[in-house]
């Protein structure tokens, strides 16, 4: 207490002389419009920065529920362009012929899920998603990102899916040059996780460095014409019939945060129609 009282004591003077300043912008401040003016302008553009600042933290760990949002928001518009699409299709049947054709629409759906693990080193790579069976997550399943397919679901659990990664040697996804009906397959050949190959497109086929490759539709898996990559050039094939595509992928793998699962509620009764004469007995 002592020191307290010598300390104050020692610098009363400068304690003296900060009241009377304190009170004398108090008393410039208020008692002219101008001052005012000034101390308002500079008070709000300092709190400003400041609440700016904070801003910036939170959003920062916001980022994640952000990006939640707005992927799901991505995955109903995904289903309204599906749609419409489909409804396009089956007004120009209508007009063309008619035979009144069955209904598409709302065919296909959205899951939106997180990428929880994922690799791109390996010749079989596989990603984890937190989406399973509770969530109407089925084996054979397509799954895609923002920027075009990223896998089929293989193995599903309650809460969680593993999915087979595009950047698989053992996996093939069919698929088009696009506005065309060239058809071929899109396999990984190791190495690079950018780069794939679309085999056994026709030797008559024709097309441009720089064309995009897009699904076929040509399965349950995808519908038509999600992106999958752009050519790059062509390689060398094996079979004089034919010629394989060296393509850039579309979407990033290294980077894989958000995906989406599409599901077609015709997925079971097309496998099981083509299964059919498997089923059969002699």
């Amino acid at each position: 207490m002592k020191n307290l009282i010598a300390f104050i004591l020692r610098y009363s003077t400068w304690f003296v002389f900060t009241f009377y300043v304190i009170i004398s912008i108090l008393l410039l401040v208020t008692g002219n419009n101008y001052q005012r003016s000034v101390y308002l302008t500079s008070a709000n553009y300092i709190t400003g920065s400041i609440y700016k600042g904070a801003s910036q933290v939170t959003g920062y760990f916001n980022l994640k529920s952000i990006n939640e949002d707005l992927q799901a928001n991505n995955a109903l518009l995904q289903n309204e362009v599906l749609n419409l699409k489909n409804q396009l299709a089956q007004y120009k049947v209508l007009t063309s012929d008619s035979i009144m054709p069955m209904s598409f629409s709302d065919r296909f759906g959205y899951v939106s899920a997180a990428v929880i693990n994922n690799n791109t080193s390996h010749p079989k790579n596989f990603f984890t998603i937190d989406k399973g069976s509770l969530d109407g997550i089925t084996s054979g399943m397509g799954v895609v990102d923002h920027n075009g397919i990223t896998g089929i679901v293989n193995v599903t659990g309650p809460h969680m899916s593993r999915v087979i990664s595009v950047l698989n040697e053992s996996q093939f996804f069919s698929v088009k040059l696009k506005d065309t009906e060239f058809i071929g397959s899109l396999c990984w050949k190791g190495g690079d996780p950018t780069i794939g190959y679309v085999e056994e497109i026709p030797r008559h086929a024709r097309y441009n460095i720089g064309d995009t490759i897009v699904t076929s539709g040509y399965s349950t898996t995808f519908p038509e014409g999600i992106p999958v990559g752009t050519v790059l050039t062509r390689v060398k094939s094996g079979d004089d019939s034919f010629f394989t595509l060296k393509i850039k992928l579309s979407s990033d793998f290294r980077s894989l945060s958000t995906v989406r699962v599409i599901k077609d509620i015709y997925k079971t009764e097309i496998d099981s129609l083509a299964t059919f004469d498997e089923l059969k007995p002699e």
